[in-house]
């Protein structure tokens, strides 16, 4: 089995609508953290997140029994279903315009992880005080960083704008890495760009590495809500230490009382209907202990049931 802890927050900040989704999976042997943004300026922002989301999670729960086969060929895979689905939904609503989001995620599984993004919410892997590797954003900012020796520097159009989500139009472009082996006390953080917008790399790190994650997760977020002013936008994390040492505040999840076929997540399952909308007002604030609760109830309620694999799947 496997030993970790885990810690998220997703916070609206001055929007209206909270459009961010996270949430994890695990299995005995593998686990899978996962956060989509919801793209403003398009129709159905918090749909196109939690829509990714759970079409990775139905795919995870078939897959990974009680491992995943090749989990970088999964994370693409998934991410594709992904953006599938939202052209989908968007065909069946009859939308002008199709729901779009970004897309970060991270399988832990063995001892090793394995990670995949579209867009610009970003993964960060901390060992020690050292930020070893974050994700490269899907923007022309990044890429225009990665290029700048070549190119002149030109400023002529907005650097922030993303050339590749789910529900575009092209196809998205999905960037993934791994294996990188895990050491006790590795931290790798999920965020949005409600985070890392207001928030630099440095203090990023520096949070993430001198504390618990229960105590540096809603300690940035803050001052990411704080450095971002009454216009922030949604500000949402995923935080997860490998072989966390035991602490009182953040339980530690053991995989090993786990059965063969068991599945544990806190990842809503299906939105379809009319209660989509209710439910996802509902979830513009998620704090830890409704979390903690959820998990408390999907592990009583899980049961060696080939249903719940089918659910996120529309036939």
């Amino acid at each position: 089995g496997m030993r970790f802890s885990v810690y998220q927050i997703s916070r609206k900040g001055g929007r209206e609508k909270n459009e961010d989704r996270m949430g994890y999976c695990y299995t005995r042997e593998s686990g899978l953290f996962a956060l989509a943004d919801g793209m403003g300026g398009h129709p159905e922002g918090e749909m196109a997140s939690q829509l990714a989301l759970q079409t990775m999670a139905a795919l995870y729960q078939r897959d990974a029994r009680p491992s995943l086969e090749d989990p970088i060929r999964f994370l693409q895979d998934a991410i594709m279903a992904g953006h599938h689905q939202l052209l989908r939904y968007a065909s069946e609503k009859g939308l002008i315009d199709t729901p779009r989001t970004t897309m970060v995620a991270c399988i832990m599984q063995g001892n090793s992880a394995y990670w995949a993004h579209c867009g610009d919410s970003r993964l960060y892997f901390i060992r020690g005080e050292k930020l070893i590797v974050r994700t490269r954003d899907h923007s022309y900012a990044e890429l225009q960083q990665s290029l700048s020796s070549s190119v002149p520097n030109d400023e002529r159009y907005n650097r922030n704008v993303l050339f590749t989500c789910l529900g575009s139009p092209g196809k998205p472009v999905v960037d993934t890495a791994g294996p990188i082996l895990l050491q006790e006390g590795d931290r790798v953080m999920l965020c949005s760009d409600g985070l890392w917008g207001t928030v630099e790399d440095e203090d990023i790190t520096r949070h993430m590495s001198t504390r618990t994650i229960s105590d540096a997760v809603p300690e940035v977020v803050e001052v990411a809500l704080r450095q971002g002013g009454p216009k922030c936008d949604n500000v949402t994390v995923l935080a997860v230490e490998w072989e966390s040492a035991e602490n009182d505040e953040v339980p530690n999840i053991s995989t090993d009382t786990l059965g063969e076929e068991v599945f544990a997540s806190t990842i809503q399952a299906s939105v379809c209907g009319n209660t989509a909308h209710a439910e996802l007002s509902e979830a513009d604030e998620l704090d830890e202990a409704e979390i903690e609760r959820s998990i408390r109830e999907i592990n009583e309620a899980i049961r060696r049931s080939a249903n719940a694999a089918n659910a996120g799947k529309k036939s």
